[in-house]
């Protein structure tokens, strides 16, 4: 395959749309988040995201030892 051909090819799949394009709305929100809600909505998100990776962090040193 030359590489004109792959060209080609790369250029067509990046032409072609897979996903369809989003509705985008310029309205304002139905409903409004009061800053207490997005505070305990990012809380929640940090500690189920950095959690997990926290505490592998923390006890690596036990994860490395043969038992």
């Amino acid at each position: 395959m030359s590489l004109y051909t792959v060209s080609r090819l790369l250029r067509s799949a990046l032409r072609t749309q897979l996903v369809p394009a989003a509705n985008v709305s310029s309205k304002p929100a139905k409903h409004n988040i009061s800053a207490g809600e997005q505070a305990v909505a990012m809380t929640a998100m940090f500690v189920a995201i950095l959690g997990p990776s926290g505490w592998i962090l923390a006890h690596l040193e036990d994860y490395k030892k043969k038992e």
